[in-house]
């Protein structure tokens, strides 16, 4: 097996012990995400399946001793000649370096993202809390307990009175 081919089965295979799954699989909200999520987590595991039995393993060396007893050895040698004569070219990545400055660029977007979105969750979490302790006290809070955590509503309904705009 060519060193390449070895080297990239060997990559697959770390990526896979190094993917958090269990912990992706946390962040999912929908029914939709995790069953593409379980499809994507198969498929990875099938790909990477494929490299290690494939390429990960040395070809079994060919018994010319046991051909050359059946068949004859000028055919055999003739063979074997032309076996080792074969050389695999070595593979030549092209792709990478077109698209690693891309994939480079959308790492730094969802980085921004990921920060906008943690921010305006935090936010969300401070508003539903405010709300569900207001809808607590609603029922036993006075006017001027609520116009305390609001005042822009107490300047509004003040001016309404001063002005006599009672809204019809």
């Amino acid at each position: 097996m060519n060193g390449v081919a070895k080297k990239i089965a060997d990559v697959t295979f770390k990526a896979g012990k190094t993917i958090d799954w269990d912990g992706m699989a946390k962040l999912l909200v929908s029914d939709e995400a995790r069953k593409e999520f379980v499809n994507l987590r198969r498929a990875f595991g099938e790909v990477n399946s494929a490299l290690q039995t494939k390429f990960s393993q040395e070809p079994e060396p060919i018994d010319w001793e046991y051909y050359r007893k059946g068949i004859g050895s000028r055919l055999v040698d003739m063979y074997k000649e032309a076996y080792e004569s074969i050389e695999i070219p070595k593979y030549v990545d092209t792709v990478t370096p077109q698209y690693k400055p891309k994939f480079d660029s959308l790492l730094v977007e969802l980085k921004e993202a990921e920060e906008i979105s943690l921010k305006e969750s935090e936010r969300l979490g401070k508003e539903i809390a405010e709300v569900q302790e207001l809808k607590k006290k609603l029922s036993t809070m006075t006017a001027d307990e609520y116009f305390e955590k609001h005042p822009e509503l107490k300047k509004k309904f003040d001016d309404e009175i001063r002005n006599d705009y009672w809204g019809y």
